[in-house]
């Protein structure tokens, strides 16, 4: 069972990003505020859970969480600031969406950037350890994958519908055939170097 809370009796929003390891697209970032009696069976790290499973609990988070925001960066903002620091980025525009301030910030993995005077914690697995976490995993991912669907729609051959952007052996092969779009990490290697 996740817990719902860190530290009990202060406010939380649960941070996550989804898109890191894409060769395609922005990083997309969650950030949730639960409410104490909030309850939730299914709710787990959006990578263990069914694409239904996700979409019907973005529903419910969006219904029943105190507060959430999503925070988006470019696949060009990533290429001058580098995938690490576009995540924390990401987290700290999904932090600007929420209309509470939260007393601390619970961080899926071991790094941040400290996010003006908010308290911190960083933690590995996060997103199967805290239901705030999770949430804002799904949040993160749902989303990212609605983009990656509607971009994907004027760049068939890349197969964003179902790779999302991820470097599968599918997505290389279109970028050896028909190049690199728009949407394209540069600062990626977008292609398996040959062997010597």
């Amino acid at each position: 069972m996740l817990q719902l809370f860190h530290k009990k009796g202060i406010v939380e929003a649960g941070c996550d990003e989804a898109g890191r390891g894409c060769l395609a697209g922005p990083v997309v970032a969650g950030a949730v505020i639960l409410p104490p009696t909030f309850q939730n069976s299914t709710l787990n790290d959006s990578k263990k859970l069914t694409e239904k499973q996700r979409y019907q609990l973005r529903d419910v988070i969006i219904k029943e969480s105190i507060s959430w925001g999503l925070g988006i960066v470019s696949n060009e903002e990533i290429d001058q600031i580098n995938i690490l620091n576009a995540s924390f980025l990401a987290m700290h525009r999904a932090i600007d969406e929420l209309k509470i301030k939260p007393a601390a910030l619970l961080i899926d993995g071991n790094r941040f950037n400290p996010y003006y005077n908010i308290q911190h914690h960083c933690i590995i697995k996060g997103d199967s350890k805290f239901l705030s976490i999770a949430a804002a995993s799904v949040i993160a991912k749902t989303f990212r994958d609605d983009i990656m669907q509607s971009i994907g729609e004027d760049f068939p051959n890349y197969n964003w519908d179902k790779n999302k952007g991820y470097p599968t052996k599918n997505h290389r092969a279109a970028i050896a055939k028909y190049g690199v779009t728009s949407h394209h990490r540069k600062s990626f290697t977008l292609l398996k170097k040959e062997a010597k």
